[in-house]
């Protein structure tokens, strides 16, 4: 049943269109996911949708109750951030709407209450329209996605995976097409340009026929209706190669070749090694004090839920507390939720370039990998939406002179163009990464180790978030899980141990405990 259509809507801000909707329909009790690049109109086509905006143009059909959850919350309340969106959620959810419009609802949410969401909207019994940068939110609980595109709505019956495969399918065909019409558009130049040597040559008498001969034979005539008819031929095809359908060639991504000071001596070497760390605010204990290292090249996702002390830990290791030790040549760039490293007057160019050691070619590399392209890169910061904000700010750091990032929730107000983005350079970088995040697909792309804070303990995996989550949804298994992550945490006391003073006793105490997390780990 069509509970909600939208027919010739037309949208746009002064004289710029965000989106034209020709028709398209909500039924009753679907799960729509809204996707887009920031700035495409989708805040807006919500509150059109929830009758709290205007619209000079179309119209938003069906006697549909609906429920808007913003996306911009009053903050002036004593409460955090997290305890301010699960009030608004609650609100909306007991108003028990046909039509739930949902705007970024993961907003300050930890990865608990994110997946605590997830099973209440689940059970929701009207439908949904979410915009969300949380992919593994949107696979959860959407199964069509709307994407705002070039100032067009396009629909995908699929979740967010499924869509972005579909995605990937017409990049991939679009690429074939554009080498068929590569080699289509050489074999019709090379063809006209035969065809006008060959109309050129039939304009001159042959050396072998003399003028008086060739007037008596008529050669002039011949050769005059053989040239004709050549650049008719060739009009022919200079008339198919105009027609030809141009396909543009897909965007690739540009290589970037970075200089990481001592990255190379530092793989596989403990680079941060930390004994007996604990967590405290005032009197409150965050984490038991506990052993952990990490090593060059790591890339380690630190989790656990909102006020178990995750900023914390990363405050210690970069001030250098003493219950941790730093590499001396370990370097580095830390950031934070604040932004506080951007110049705002300065253009995007100079802040990035203001500390770093790559060239300018490296820097406007990485700022296009970012999608700051060409001269979007002399915008001044103080034009920048929060989401580009965020995007310069990671850039200033990533070609700073360091060697190791230590990144606080760096996904917040990036749309999912740009965590994607911002995920495919950290992949790619050769230095070591420490990251805090509640985004779990970005977790999953990223990390090979987690550190994960609860129930005031400190727990270590050497693995994917997809492995830590496996042994989190086992129940059977919890005995097994906890003795796992005893014997983890072991390995890396006595790593931390062999790494200062190497004995046999420790050696093969090392061994022993390698054997009973593979037993472990064959169960």
């Amino acid at each position: 049943m069509i509970i909600k259509e939208i027919k010739q809507l037309k949208y746009g801000i002064r004289d710029r269109t965000l989106f034209e909707i020709p028709l398209v329909q909500v039924q009753a009790k679907q799960r729509i996911g809204l996707v887009g690049k920031n700035g495409t109109g989708k805040t807006s086509l919500l509150e059109i949708i929830a009758g709290k905006k205007r619209i000079e143009q179309g119209m938003v059909n069906g006697e549909a109750t609906t429920t808007l959850l913003p996306q911009l919350k009053q903050t002036n309340t004593v409460q955090s951030g997290g305890e301010i969106t699960q009030g608004y959620i609650d609100t909306a959810i007991a108003e028990k709407a046909d039509l739930l419009l949902a705007d970024e609802p993961t907003t300050n949410l930890d990865t608990e209450k994110i997946e605590k969401l997830e099973k209440t909207l689940q059970r929701f019994q009207g439908a949904i329209i979410a915009v969300s940068h949380d992919r593994a939110f949107l696979d959860a609980i959407c199964e069509t996605i709307w994407e705002i595109d070039d100032g067009k709505l396009h629909v995908y019956k699929r979740n967010y995976s499924e869509y972005v495969d579909q995605k990937e399918l017409k990049i991939r065909q679009q690429e074939a097409a554009y080498e068929t019409y590569m080699q289509k558009k050489h074999q019709l130049e090379q063809a006209l340009m035969q065809k006008e040597k060959k109309a050129n040559r039939a304009a001159k008498k042959p050396k072998n026929i003399s003028r008086s001969e060739a007037k008596i034979t008529g050669a002039k005539p011949y050769f005059a209706k053989k040239q004709k008819k050549l650049q008719q031929v060739a009009k022919s095809i200079e008339t198919r190669l105009d027609k030809l359908e141009k396909v543009e060639k897909v965007r690739e991504q540009p290589k970037i070749t970075m200089d990481l000071p001592s990255s190379e001596d530092h793989h596989g070497r403990f680079i941060i090694r930390g004994e007996h760390v604990g967590g405290k605010v005032g009197n409150r204990t965050l984490w038991n004090p506990t052993d952990f290292y990490i090593k060059g090249g790591d890339k380690v996702a630190l989790i656990g839920n909102n006020g178990t002390g995750k900023t914390t830990l990363i405050k210690q290791i970069v001030n250098n507390e003493p219950s941790i030790t730093v590499a001396p040549s370990v370097k580095l760039a830390y950031f934070s939720q604040n932004l506080d490293v951007l110049v705002k007057q300065d253009s995007i160019l100079d802040n990035v370039m203001s500390t770093s050691i790559q060239g300018e070619t490296t820097v406007r590399t990485v700022l296009a990998r970012l999608h700051f392209f060409r001269d979007d890169v002399y915008k001044p910061v103080h034009v920048l939406s929060g989401g580009e904000r965020v995007k310069v700010a990671f850039a200033k750091i990533f070609v700073s002179d360091s060697n190791m990032l230590i990144l606080d929730e760096p996904t917040n107000f990036l749309d999912i163009e740009a965590v994607e983005a911002l995920e495919a350079l950290l992949i790619d970088y050769e230095g070591t990464l420490l990251f805090v995040s509640h985004d779990r697909e970005f977790i999953n792309n990223i990390a090979n180790r987690i550190f994960s804070i609860e129930d005031k303990e400190m727990k270590i995996l050497d693995g994917t978030y997809e492995l830590y989550k496996s042994y989190s949804l086992k129940p059977e298994a919890n005995t097994d899980k906890q003795e796992l992550l005893v014997i983890e945490n072991k390995i890396t006391e006595v790593l931390g141990k062999l790494s200062l003073e190497p004995t046999e006793e420790l050696d093969q105490e090392f061994q022993e405990l390698l054997r009973l997390k593979n037993k472990l780990l064959s169960n």
